[in-house]
C-alpha cells in the first residue's frame, strides 16, 4: 500500500511545514516544536475547549469509566498529564515495548500527543491545574504502538499490524478507538476486514483522521474510508476548513480545530502543531464523552448524535469538506436526538457482503468485548458469500425456466409434424411407382381414352 506519510521539518513555520516522503502508512500530523513554554502557559492555548462546547459538555460528564484506545506510535504514560490514565496496553509491531508505551517510527512522539489531547488531565495543584486538559479527562486509555512511516525493523508490515491492533483493543475492553493515521489510497489490504467488521460486531465506535493536504493527501485514504468509521476533516483557528491540515473526501463525518494545536510530549514537554492527527481525538474525546453519559448506546446512536448535532458548514447539508458540519460537543451530549435504524456512516459488514462477493468469509473471533453494552439497534451479522444470482430474485428465474419448456415444446412438436409429413408423402408415392413398374420395357404408357362432352367415346353409339 502507498502512503502519504511525511516527515515534518521543524526548521520551518507551523503552516509550511516541511515534509519528506516514507512508505507504507502514515501518522497525520505537521508537527513544530513551540518554544519552551511553562505548563501554565499551555491551558490558554487550548482554544476549542470553549469555542466548540466542550467546557461545556463537561457539566454532564468527563467521560469517567470509558475505555479509549489509541492506535498510534506508543503513548508516553509517564507525562504529568496522562499519570493514571494509560491502564493497559500491547505493541503490535514487534519493534516497541510490550506495553505500548515506548514512542516508535518515524514520529514517536506522535502518540502521547493525540493522547493528551483525547485524556490529557492537567497536573499541578490549587484551584488552577497546569498542563492538557483532554477533552475526556476521566477517561482510560489504552495504548496500541504501531511502527509506521519507515520500515519495521521487525519486519511486521501494515497489513499486519492494524488489523492486530483493532482487534487487540476490542478484546480489551475499547468502547472507542482512536486512528490518527492514513495512507494515500482509498482501498485497505483484505486483512483488514476481519478486524473492522469484529469492531463493528462488538459495538465500538472509530474514529479516523482525513488526512492533510499539507502532507500529500488530497482526498481521504484509508481506514477513513473503510465503511462504518467516523472521519474528521480539520480547521483552522476561525473555523474555516484548514487549507493544510485536512484533505477532503465523500466520507468525510465532521470537522473539529486541527491548527495551532498543542500536545503534550514524551518526556514531559509540550508542543504546538497541527494535522487532523489532533482533530481525531477532540472527536473521540467527545464519543467518549457520550458514552459515558448513556452507557447503554449503541455505536451507531453514537456517531449519529456527533453528526446529526454538527453545525453546518460550507454547501448547505453533507459536503466533502466539512462533512455534516461542525463538531458542537455540548449539543451532541445535551440535545434531543432520534434514534437511527444503522450506523449514518456505513456498514463494513454490508460492504463486504457487496464487494467481496465469491471470497471467503472473514474469519471471527468468538471473544466477547470486556465493556457491556445493549445496542439500541440489532447488531450485524457475519456477511457469508453466496453463489451469484440474477437480478430480482426468483421470477426472473421463473421466466426462463418457462420459455426454455416453451421452446422444447415447440421442437418436439416441430420434429412431430416433420415425420407426419414423410409418412404421407411415402404413402402417395406407393402406387404411382407400382403402375409404372407394369408398364415399363412395352412401350409407350397407355393414355386414357378421350372423352366428348357428353360422356361417350367418339365413333361408339
Amino acid at each position: 500500500m502507498p502512503s502519504s506519510l511525511c516527515r515534518p521539518d521543524r526548521s520551518r513555520p507551523l503552516r509550511a511545514a516541511g515534509m519528506v516522503c516514507g512508505v507504507v502508512l502514515s501518522l497525520v500530523s505537521g508537527l513544530v516544536f513551540a518554544p519552551a513554554a511553562a505548563a501554565d502557559e499551555i491551558r490558554e492555548k487550548q482554544y476549542w475547549l470553549g469555542a466548540y462546547g466542550i467546557r461545556e459538555a463537561w457539566k454532564s460528564t468527563k467521560g469517567d469509566g470509558v475505555k479509549v484506545a489509541i492506535i498510534d506510535s506508543g503513548v508516553d504514560a509517564s507525562h504529568p498529564d496522562l499519570r493514571n490514565a494509560v491502564i493497559g496496553g500491547t505493541d503490535v509491531s514487534g519493534a516497541g515495548t510490550p506495553d505500548g508505551q515506548t514512542g516508535i517510527g518515524q514520529t514517536p512522539e506522535h502518540g502521547t500527543l493525540v493522547a493528551t489531547l483525547l485524556a490529557g488531565h492537567g497536573h499541578g495543584k490549587g484551584g488552577r491545574p497546569d498542563g492538557i486538559v483532554g477533552v475526556a479527562p476521566e477517561a482510560d486509555l489504552l495504548a496500541v504502538s504501531t511502527w509506521l512511516g519507515s520500515q519495521n525493523p521487525a519486519g511486521i508490515d501494515v497489513d499486519q499490524q492494524i488489523p492486530a491492533a483493532v482487534r487487540w483493543a476490542v478484546d480489551n475492553g475499547a468502547q472507542v478507538i482512536n486512528m490518527s493515521l492514513t495512507s494515500s489510497t482509498t482501498s485497505w489490504p483484505q486483512s483488514w476486514d476481519s478486524a473492522f467488521l469484529y469492531a463493528e460486531q462488538h459495538d465500538v465506535v472509530i474514529v479516523a483522521a482525513a488526512g492533510n493536504r499539507a502532507g500529500g493527501s488530497f482526498q481521504s485514504g484509508a481506514p477513513a474510508t473503510i465503511p462504518g468509521v467516523l472521519t474528521v476533516a480539520g480547521l483552522d483557528r476561525r473555523g474555516n476548513a484548514s487549507q493544510d491540515a485536512s484533505s477532503q473526501s465523500i466520507v468525510i463525518g465532521v470537522a473539529a480545530p486541527a491548527e495551532d494545536l498543542v500536545g503534550g510530549l514524551p518526556g514531559g514537554g509540550y508542543a504546538e502543531w497541527s494535522g487532523t492527527s489532533g482533530a481525531a481525538p477532540l472527536v473521540s474525546g467527545v464519543a467518549a464523552l457520550i458514552r459515558a453519559k448513556y452507557p447503554q448506546m449503541s455505536a451507531a446512536q453514537v456517531i449519529n448524535r456527533i453528526i446529526s448535532t454538527s453545525r453546518d458548514a460550507g454547501a448547505p447539508g453533507h459536503d466533502p469538506i466539512y462533512g455534516f458540519g461542525v463538531l458542537d460537543a455540548d449539543a451532541a451530549l445535551n440535545a434531543e436526538v432520534a434514534e437511527v435504524g444503522q450506523n449514518p456512516v456505513g456498514s463494513i459488514a454490508q460492504w463486504i457482503t457487496v464487494h467481496r462477493r465469491g471470497q471467503p468469509t472473514p474469519a471471527q473471533n468468538s471473544a466477547p468485548a470486556t465493556h457491556s453494552t445493549r445496542p439500541a439497534i440489532p447488531e450485524p451479522t457475519t456477511p457469508v458469500a453466496v453463489a451469484p444470482r440474477l437480478e430480482g430474485g426468483l421470477l426472473p428465474a421463473a421466466v426462463v425456466v418457462g420459455f426454455s419448456v416453451l421452446i422444447l415444446l415447440v421442437l418436439a412438436l416441430g420434429v412431430q409434424q416433420t415425420l407426419r409429413a414423410r409418412r404421407l408423402a411415402a404413402a402417395q408415392a406407393g402406387p404411382a411407382a407400382d403402375d409404372a413398374g407394369e408398364g415399363a420395357g412395352s412401350g409407350p404408357a397407355p393414355q386414357p381414352p378421350v372423352q366428348g362432352a357428353d360422356g361417350k367415346e367418339p365413333g361408339k353409339p
